[in-house]
């Protein structure tokens, strides 16, 4: 008798899917089923589509798809549809591919089922209610797998899925190192189960070897298919009492990186439906791990280049605090730009050569390559090095940045495009400081740097305005003045990139703003402290490497540096004092002293004699840029009396005419600045110092309620 009518006997139909010439050959038996004339037939694929249900023709091609993959069978049921869209039948299919190449022919049978009854527990299509919480549960593992960003928390992900219907209680993933097999991490069995199969070789008669080897599916429903399989290695396996295993290969542009083993305590049949999902998650995991690793090697790669070119500031300098921060901005290999740096300085603590004896002069520097790329890292390393040089030669801040930003012109194809490092132009800001340890006397020299801040003893936070010249590598010949300052004692001088500032979507202003009450709030005298509460306030914690608002606000490198002289013992009775000098050839720094007069006396307690002394500073800087041919210098002082504090102004110039007080019309336009400091001032006056003079005025606070100086 022939097969085909032992088949038939049986109501078993018999077909032909040639996947190459989308034609379907069907025997008698196999027509009536689909609600055809029973008779052989060839048909097109569509023909045959048209007689399936929709949602379960989008079914049967995922099984098939999964079959040809893992060269399993295809198994399915069907709803076989009439012209009117009615369902006729219900038949289940087996299905055996045969792979070509890139395309295949798939033969089996059809056979007609029963539609279990409502309420019992046979497994229903997979059009029901199975079906959709296997995609929300593919939906959602996806989602979890997609924003791990580490291998160990791609594995805390993957312990936690729970499959529709057959969770695993154990897991464990195998990587491939060599002809070695490892485990990369597992769950559901003790630490130190894992011995036997951390290092085993590929040759191994191990499902999971043998799943890297072939680059296809192991499901083994039952210990007796485990012990048929692999009986070598089943004693390994057999101490952990599962019942059930599937091992699937972890594959990555076509590549087999290694296997995933889901173990179960409980019996699984290993249905198409589940071999699916297994195989989905699988793929979402080998993915997930490519990512993982690769983040992975380009952390490692960041923060080896940070460790590289960052300087470690070495042990305590006796007298002064120093901590510093560098934060990469959140994309790519998270390197860029910004730098910092701290250089011991050759020669006394106050000059070169010998000096007077002290504690010596060191340079802080930071600064900020244009870009976050690896060649604005590698640029940062060359600049820094340059820096480092010109400083140890012994030059002053303004020779320090001229001969920097020529290098840096001459390296990044400058102006003529000739030599260079073929990438095109390219700036740097930066800002060079260079501080006498024993007096605490800074000189500053700044390339289009945002300016320094200091905090002083009483929590009192100013910008620190210096004059400044282009960025680096902007002009070859651009000369950068000195601004001249005093740390005192228990103050600290902060530094930074404009990314602390502009982060979280501020400017230069309101982030100073947010920067400045930061340093106002701060106490005690940790800098370590000062510098992580600075980097957290808008960046977020160091430890933080997952999804969310703060992560989303790495806009810009971050680089910070701070540095504080020792607080002498009575340091809350320091005066508060600011100094700055204002050119002929830059009268708009005058609204610069004024701003500072105000943030120097932000607490004095009477608002009208702040504006008077704003008022009288205004005047005195004005008359020096008018009447003299030379700068000016500003001092401005508050100091603690017995019941009240004192402003102290002075404002000092080269000039030896010492002014008089006039007595100006309503029309004039000068004279007016005696008169309005004997109306305003608690005391005022001018004194000639040698080559120049100094012009001072005195105001006294109100005294506080309580009788106490601030």
């Amino acid at each position: 008798m022939r097969t085909e009518d032992v088949l038939a006997a049986i109501a078993t139909g018999l077909w032909r899917w040639d996947n190459a010439s989308r034609i379907v050959s069907l025997d008698a038996e196999a027509a009536r089923l689909l609600g055809l004339p029973a008779a052989p037939a060839e048909l097109s694929e569509a023909a045959v589509r048209s007689r399936f249900h929709p949602v379960d023709w989008n079914e049967i091609d995922g099984v098939v798809n999964l079959a040809v993959a893992e060269g399993t069978l295809a198994e399915a049921r069907l709803r076989i549809m009439d012209e009117r869209g009615r369902v006729l039948r219900t038949v289940r299919t087996r299905s055996k591919p045969f792979v070509d190449g890139t395309s295949y022919r798939l033969v089996g049978t059809l056979q007609e089922v029963a539609e279990p009854e409502p309420g019992t527990a046979a497994r229903t299509p997979v059009t029901g209610d199975w079906r959709r919480s296997r995609e929300a549960f593919l939906l959602d593992a996806g989602r979890a797998l997609a924003e791990a960003r580490s291998t160990a928390e791609v594995l805390r992900v993957a312990a936690s899925l729970s499959m529709p219907g057959f969770s695993p209680d154990g897991l464990a993933v195998f990587g491939v190192s060599g002809d070695r097999l490892t485990v990369i991490g597992h769950h559901g069995q003790r630490d130190g189960d894992e011995g036997p199969f951390t290092s085993m070789s590929l040759d191994t008669d191990y499902p999971a070897a043998e799943v890297v080897r072939t680059g296809r599916a192991i499901y083994l429903p039952s210990p007796e298919d485990y012990l048929r399989r692999f009986p070598m290695t089943w004693p390994l396996a057999e101490r952990f009492g599962r019942r059930s295993w599937a091992f699937v290969p972890l594959i990555v542009a076509g590549r087999t990186m290694g296997a995933w083993m889901a173990a179960f305590k409980h019996p699984v049949a290993f249905t198409p439906d589940e071999r699916s999902v297994l195989t989905t998650v699988a793929r979402m995991l080998a993915q997930a791990l490519a990512r993982a690793g690769v983040a992975e090697s380009e952390r490692e790669l960041s923060l080896g280049l940070q460790r590289a070119m960052m300087p470690v500031l070495g042990p305590g300098i006796p007298g002064i605090q120093v901590a510093a921060r560098y934060v990469p901005t959140g994309g790519g290999l998270q390197v860029g730009g910004d730098w910092y740096d701290m250089i011991r300085l050759p020669g006394g603590p106050s000059g070169r050569g010998a000096g007077r004896s002290g504690a010596g002069r060191i340079a802080l520097v930071i600064g900020d390559v244009q870009g976050h790329d690896v060649r604005a890292a590698g640029l940062m390393g060359q600049l820094r090095i340059a820096l480092r040089a010109y400083a140890s030669e012994g030059h002053r801040p303004d020779a320090v940045l001229s001969r920097a930003s020529r290098f840096l012109y001459g390296i990044t194809d400058g102006g003529d495009g000739d030599g260079g490092d073929g990438g095109g132009p390219r700036f740097a800001t930066c800002l060079y400081l260079e501080v006498d340890l024993a007096t605490g006397t800074v000189d500053i020299a700044r390339a289009g740097h945002p300016d320094p801040a200091v905090r002083m003893v009483d929590g009192t936070v100013l910008l620190r305005p210096t004059a400044g010249g282009l960025p680096l590598g902007i002009d070859p010949d651009t000369d950068y003045p000195t601004t001249r300052l005093t740390l005192e004692p228990g103050e600290t001088l902060m530094m930074c990139t404009d990314g602390l500032l502009e982060t979280g979507g501020h400017d230069l202003d309101s982030g100073w703003e947010r920067v400045r009450r930061l340093l106002e709030a701060h106490e005690g005298e940790d800098l370590e402290t000062l510098a992580d509460t600075l980097v957290e306030a808008v960046h977020g914690p160091a430890s933080h490497h997952t999804t969310g608002p703060l992560a989303d606000r790495r806009e810009d490198d971050i680089a910070l540096l701070l540095i504080s002289r020792q607080a002498a013992a009575a340091a809350r009775e320091t005066p508060r004092r600011t100094l700055m000098t204002i050119a002929q050839a830059e009268p708009e720094r005058v609204a610069e002293a004024r701003e500072q007069l105000r943030q120097l006396l932000h607490d004095w307690a009477d608002p009208e004699q702040l504006d008077s002394a704003v008022l009288m500073v205004s005047e005195m800087l004005t008359n020096v840029l008018v009447h003299t041919d030379g700068d000016a210098l500003l001092v401005a002082e508050v100091a603690c009396g017995e019941k009240t504090r004192r402003l102290r102004v002075e404002v000092s110039d080269g000039s030896d005419e010492l002014p008089h007080k006039r007595h100006p019309g309503e029309m004039a336009s000068s004279g007016r600045g005696l008169v309005l400091m004997e109306m305003l001032a608690d005391a005022w006056g001018v004194d000639p110092r040698g080559e120049g003079k100094t012009i001072w005025f005195e105001l006294n606070e109100p005294a506080p309620a309580d009788g106490c100086c601030r």
